[in-house]
């Protein structure tokens, strides 16, 4: 085996070791970069990277991100997530299980609008998991409700994993969102098919809330509530997400009106600050310098990759697995799953795609349909012990008596069930690939 190949295999290696070792992710990325490049080929290989950190810092569609971020974090603040609970709560509580879709119906709302897992999962923690407890929902069951609500927003458009993948995938954001829009519903759709059925086989589990509860607000103070609170999120979604998919306006700058909405929406709820504005800003800030530092230096490491032969390297394995085409992009489902119990899915999104693109590309693989396998797989991997964020985030603001074992026991149908929406979304493409073909994109 020549000595670049080995030196690629090495710095792969090197890389899982520095993460397991604690060591931040992007700094994990530049350390074996840096280091395998020079001994691979001295300073002469990282010539080119100004370039390469210049092309991201630069790019127009990653201006999405920011605009992403501040609309949600300004949505969060307004507690958009407590009113809608509320005034859904009510309104489904007749139903066994009823309050569980709720929680699943405000999760895809708030996926919509903010997009933000740990926002969303410790909101709907707080105000939700002790209701269910009181109303004597099994322990597990809870947890996995609001774990698997809470990170519908990673699929569901306006998404930041969407945003990344067009730009590793080099596919536009906007097809990629209406890609996205029917399977992320479908999973939905598939959790409240779950709970419905555990309504009629384990009532006990899912119990209805009681009528006296319920008749605390009356019919049409219900349907003035929906209308008040329902009303403007969803306006807001219509207006970013219908703008983009019907062309009016290009994905950076249907996020600067979705930034301005959430704004305005904030304002209407009469929770606009300054303090509320700071905060946001600062939050927005924070967390896309990390974001962007992940990805400039994931520069490092894939210019290290890349010239030390690995992509060559890769495509060789790839040329052993059985079942052509269809085994490679299981075996790319299996890693992703498999990396998703230990890395985060911009680490995944930045190593493990960017390492099998080229065998997908050179096979005519629809890179619309991939990016949708790959959105749907990184959902489990907010949910799978023992690095899945979205049990963290629910950990920290569980009730003294949901142990970590409920929560982990909790999560394994939902996991089951992204599973089976991504067997669902291999075997019929079309549901990922129906709305941007109708389109016309």
């Amino acid at each position: 085996m020549p000595l670049n190949e080995i030196l690629a295999i090495l710095m792969l290696v090197s890389f899982f070791v520095l993460l397991m070792a604690g060591i931040p992710v992007a700094l994990t990325l530049a350390t074996a970069g840096f280091v395998f490049g020079y001994l691979g080929f001295g300073p002469l290989l990282f010539n080119l990277l100004p370039n390469r950190i210049f092309g991201v810092v630069t790019n127009y569609t990653l201006i999405a991100m920011p605009l992403f971020v501040f609309m949600g974090v300004m949505l969060e603040k307004s507690r958009l997530a407590e009113d809608l609970m509320e005034v859904i709560g009510h309104a489904a509580g007749s139903l066994r299980g009823g309050l569980g879709i709720g929680i699943i119906v405000v999760g895809v709302l708030m996926g919509a609008t903010t997009g933000i897992v740990g926002a969303t999962v410790v909101t709907l923690g707080l105000l939700t998991l002790p209701t269910l407890l009181r109303r004597k929902y099994d322990k597990g069951l809870a947890c996995g409700i609001i774990c698997a609500s809470g990170t519908l927003g990673q699929i569901i458009p306006p998404s930041l994993i969407l945003i990344l993948l067009a730009d590793i995938m080099n596919e536009s954001v906007g097809t990629l969102f209406a890609a996205a829009m029917i399977p992320g519903l479908m999973l939905a759709g598939i959790y409240v098919l779950y709970l419905l059925g555990l309504g009629f086989v384990r009532p006990d589990m899912v119990p209805a809330v009681p009528q006296e509860e319920r008749d605390q607000l009356s019919k049409s103070e219900l349907a003035g509530k929906m209308l008040q609170v329902v009303l403007p999120p969803i306006a807001l979604v219509g207006a970013v997400l219908g703008s983009i998919i019907a062309g009016v306006a290009a994905p950076t700058e249907a996020a600067s009106m979705g930034a301005l909405g959430a704004i305005v929406v904030t304002a209407i709820g009469g929770r606009l600050s300054w303090a509320v504005l700071r905060d946001t800003t600062y939050t927005t800030t924070r967390i896309t310098a990390m974001m962007m530092f992940i990805l400039m230096c994931a520069q490092v490491f894939s210019l290290a990759f890349r010239g030390l032969q690995g992509e060559r390297l890769v495509q060789d394995f790839f040329a052993f697995l059985p079942g052509g085409t269809s085994g490679a992009i299981w075996f790319l489902m299996f890693i992703i799953f498999i990396l998703g119990f230990f890395i985060e899915w911009i680490e995944i999104s930045y190593i493990a795609v960017p390492l099998f693109l080229p065998i997908f590309i050179a096979a005519n693989v629809d890179m619309v349909w991939l990016a949708t396998l790959i959105c749907v797989n990184l959902q489990t991997s907010f949910l799978t012990p023992p690095f899945g964020w979205a049990l963290f985030f629910l950990r920290g603001v569980a009730p003294p008596e949901v142990t970590t074992g409920d929560i982990y026991r909790g999560i394994v149908p939902f996991v089951a069930m992204q599973l089976i929406a991504l067997v669902l979304c291999f075997f019929f493409p079309g549901i990922a690939l129906w709305l941007p073909k109708t389109i016309g994109w």
